[in-house]
């Protein structure tokens, strides 16, 4: 049994403002998760202005939800804010991705993701316009 370390940049695909699955697109890429019998992995995302969380995998609506919830916990109204340099959605932005975070830690088992049944890996982009994500994961177990 050896200790694995193995720590990886993928370029998310450019979304539109929402709450999208990407536990697919990250696993596709990760070349190392399959030799780790159990482990640990972190997920960062390298921006201030997307998040991620773990959600609901299956039902749409979920995510179509937490836009509505974060859309009108969130007002981009201008008037409330300083930080608006890059347009209405700059600022807020910022206070969801502090509200959801930028990082998750997921358990792997047998070379996969512990995932719950109904669980997924979400990119949380709250600009108007989204753009293409970074996030870098870092594995730690054994094989």
């Amino acid at each position: 049994m050896s200790v694995i370390w193995h720590q990886q940049k993928i370029q998310l695909r450019t979304r539109s403002r929402g709450f999208h699955l990407i536990t697919d697109e990250i696993t596709s890429q990760l070349e190392k998760l399959s030799n780790i019998r159990v482990g640990l992995a972190h997920v960062h995302i390298l921006h201030t202005s997307a998040s991620l969380t773990l959600n609901e995998n299956a039902d749409p609506t979920v995510r179509e939800d937490l836009e509505t919830y974060f859309t009108r916990s969130v007002p981009e109204d201008a008037s409330l804010y300083q930080h608006t340099m890059e347009g209405p959605d700059d600022m807020t932005s910022h206070i969801k991705t502090s509200i959801l975070g930028s990082s998750l830690t997921i358990p792997i088992s047998n070379g996969r993701f512990a995932l719950g049944t109904w669980q997924g890996i979400t990119l949380c982009e709250h600009r108007n316009r989204g753009r293409s994500r970074t996030v870098i994961v870092t594995l730690n177990g054994t094989d």
